[in-house]
């Protein structure tokens, strides 16, 4: 199993039906299974992992 690596949580608001009923509704983090040079396995967001992939090409 990966680990989750980010602290990110769901978001939470309402949906509104054309009445104006408000039911909950949840975002989740766009978690993305990741494996590391070092051959680790985590799950980290997909804007951390996009950030990581420029910082990667910076370097290099």
């Amino acid at each position: 199993m990966a680990k989750k690596v980010s602290s990110k949580k769901s978001l939470f608001g309402n949906r509104r039906s054309h009445s104006c009923r408000a039911t909950r509704h949840a975002q989740k983090p766009n978690f993305q299974k990741v494996t590391l040079d070092n051959g680790e396995c985590v799950m980290m967001s997909a804007r951390e992992l996009r950030t990581l992939k420029k910082a990667d090409k910076a370097v290099a």
